[in-house]
């Protein structure tokens, strides 16, 4: 089978964790991977997402202990939702890193752009207005 790996960062306001991993999180950008192969038989290219990692920072500082985790790519989406939930000062601030609010285009909802990187994660191509 063929497969692909995709790469996005998100950032964290606030101290975060996932639902089977105890460890609290500082805020931060970090990188996810989602690896993805090739469902074969079909008319058309579609992916099926076999694995999501996120890059945690070591936790002494030191850069050469870095660590990844394996994750859920549901609870990525429920901790980033908690974490805009509980920024006061930005309410309007999007989940992902995405195009600057100076854009002449619409400006997207939170569930267009869920939408979209869920697509994007199932091998979909998406098309932005």
């Amino acid at each position: 089978m063929t497969g692909r790996t995709t790469k996005k960062t998100v950032t964290f306001l606030h101290p975060f964790t996932f639902r089977d991993f105890d460890e609290l999180l500082p805020p931060g950008t970090y990188e996810v991977e989602t690896d993805e192969e090739l469902l074969e038989g079909l008319s058309f290219h579609a992916y099926r997402r076999t694995q999501t990692l996120i890059h945690l920072p070591a936790k002494s500082g030191r850069q050469d202990l870095t660590r990844t985790l394996t994750i859920d790519p549901d609870d990525l989406d429920m901790a980033l939702k908690r974490d805009v939930a509980s920024d006061t000062t930005a309410p309007e601030r999007a989940l992902l890193q995405g195009p600057s609010k100076e854009t002449s285009k619409p400006r997207e909802t939170e569930t267009d752009r869920q939408a979209m990187d869920r697509a994007e994660d199932e091998g979909m191509i998406v098309h932005s207005r």
